[in-house]
């Protein structure tokens, strides 16, 4: 159960302060507390940070915990706990000098919490999704695993101010790396003391500027100045209140009524119009995001290479892009977006990108009936969708695509709600699946390797190619960044050639911020902390 059982005052309290952060009228709640008031996507099912794997989370999680290194105010990593840095000329050992840090019960931020963490994520236990993320980190995979003892992972504490790192190939990557969430500390006194309830309001402890003080699910989290955390002497509203708020109608409402001055999401082929109603809210910008539809390669028929390709083939992203979805999508035709960082190569794609959309469809209907499909024997499967967002109606035109291939081509799809379609994706319960990945760090190994075969729950569909495994275990141990790129690049190749996702597009960054907000800065990572913003007119206490 998410939202924990209080003291009957403390409830009444919190609950105070809640209703009064819903007042209109701006930043201020009625009990005189500048509030800043957040819409976030989809329902929050855990803040531990090594349990985690949505961005929606992250906005909450974000503001209260702090790593090494932390987002700037323009999603560039800056330093966070680590006051400084340095590694060898092998870039296999990286050593952290930490500040002098607090967590909000006045325990010191120690290189021990991190040793602690890091061992933490990987513990099986734990079966966190994003352990393999780290498994840069030497003998990560093996801890994972249960092959090696935690204490054989290559971190350690020289002292409680210097923590030291050890990988097992070369990350330049490793400063963006240390942003993510999973590599955030996590209080062990606490952990060990409440167990998975330490996330809960009443035995939370944090060391960044904010601290959660109530959680009611599927409806709101409230988050609470932390006097001592990190930032916390530069941020300018005291009271973060978070609505989950999947229905966009009920977020335009809110704006209307006065009730919210950011949002995580808009139907973005309303941008126009919603800039009429609501001038100066709608934010988009170029983003390292990439919507990608998955197959189960688990089970028939998308075993079969030839029924994977032939649905790839006959979706018309043009038409989605150009009419459908949010104005600057473009059609995607690889895995990694444009724009990101040490990937200085011809990029590659399918092969039939620049080929007539009636050959795609004839190439299609060729492939199902050279997989045995045609009048006697109907090609019946299911797509899901996320309820967010543009995908509700993207998902017609791609059945209506898929339709077109041949009169016995039957797709159905089904919308999901958000949160269920990940956990369904991360249990491979699913024949063809809607999903998008934001970039953890700006590489094209955090895109590539949600395909390599130890990735886990993250690798939806369960592609496995040895092949494929081999060029990204070459890449990481290659320093020659423009080699490394190649490598990068062949792999991608050979994956695509292989159909276990498909491509749809690449987004833009969308947002809905009330213009009177400052220090909100469009990034392509869309990361914005709530302690850099403020209003016009206050100033940081």
């Amino acid at each position: 159960m998410l939202l924990k059982s209080l003291m009957s005052s403390t409830l009444a309290a919190a609950l105070a302060l809640t209703l009064a952060a819903c007042g209109g009228g701006g930043s201020t709640a009625a009990d005189d507390v500048p509030t800043l008031r957040r819409g976030i996507s989809a329902k929050v099912d855990t803040l531990d940070p090594h349990k985690s794997s949505a961005q929606w989370e992250n906005i909450v999680i974000g503001d209260m915990m702090i790593g090494l290194m932390t987002h700037g105010q323009d999603g560039k990593p800056v330093n966070g706990m680590a006051e400084s840095y340095e590694t060898t000329d092998d870039g296999l050992v990286w050593t952290f000098h930490l500040g002098d840090y607090v967590w909000s019960d006045g325990e010191p931020v120690t290189a021990g919490d991190f040793v602690y963490a890091l061992r933490r994520i990987q513990n099986p236990t734990i079966a966190s999704q994003y352990a393999s993320l780290l498994y840069v980190i030497k003998n990560a995979a093996k801890v994972n695993s249960g092959e090696m003892a935690p204490e054989e992972l290559g971190v350690r504490a020289i002292d409680d101010k210097t923590l030291e790192v050890t990988l097992d190939y070369p990350a330049p990557y490793l400063p963006g790396l240390l942003t993510h969430y999973t590599t955030y500390p996590v209080p062990q006194h606490v952990v060990e003391q409440y167990g998975d309830a330490w996330i809960q309001p009443g035995n939370i402890v944090t060391n960044g500027p904010y601290k959660l003080v109530y959680w009611r699910t599927g409806d709101q989290l409230v988050s609470e100045k932390n006097p001592t955390g990190f930032g916390a002497a530069d941020v300018c509203f005291d009271r973060i209140v978070y609505y989950e708020l999947e229905d966009q109608t009920a977020v335009e409402n809110k704006i209307e009524a006065g009730e919210l001055d950011i949002n995580n999401a808009f139907d973005g082929a309303r941008k126009a119009e919603l800039e009429q109603k609501f001038p100066g809210w709608p934010h988009t910008s170029p983003s390292l995001i990439t919507t990608y539809w998955s197959f189960n390669s688990t089970q028939p028929p998308f075993d079969d290479i030839r029924v994977r390709k032939a649905l790839a083939m006959a979706l018309d992203r043009e038409f989605i892009t150009r009419n459908v979805l949010t104005s600057g999508y473009v059609p995607a035709y690889s895995m990694v977006p444009p724009g990101i960082d040490n990937y200085d190569v011809e990029r590659p794609s399918v092969e039939w990108k620049d080929m007539p959309r009636a050959d795609r469809l004839a190439e299609a209907r060729r492939l199902l009936e050279e997989a045995g499909y045609g009048p006697n024997k109907p090609f019946r499967f299911e797509f899901i969708h996320r309820s967010t967002d543009d995908n509700p109606k993207a998902a017609p035109v791609a059945q209506q695509n898929w339709a077109e291939i041949a009169p016995w081509v039957d797709p159905v799809i089904i919308k999901q709600d958000t949160k269920v379609l990940y956990a369904r994706l991360r249990q491979s319960d699913f024949q063809v699946a809607d999903g998008a990945w934001v970039a953890d760090y700006d590489d094209p190994l955090n895109f590539l390797y949600l395909l390599e075969s130890n990735t886990g729950q993250q690798n939806y569909g369960r592609y496995k190619n040895p092949e494929y495994d081999a060029l990204l275990a070459k890449s990481n141990a290659e320093m020659d960044l423009k080699t490394r790129a190649e490598t990068f690049a062949e792999a991608e190749q050979l994956m695509l050639n292989d159909y276990p996702i498909t491509p749809m597009w690449f987004q833009v960054t969308k947002n809905l911020v009330d213009p009177t907000l400052t220090g909100w800065t469009d990034n392509a990572v869309d990361q914005h902390r709530s302690r850099y913003i403020c209003r016009e007119g206050m100033k940081a206490e």
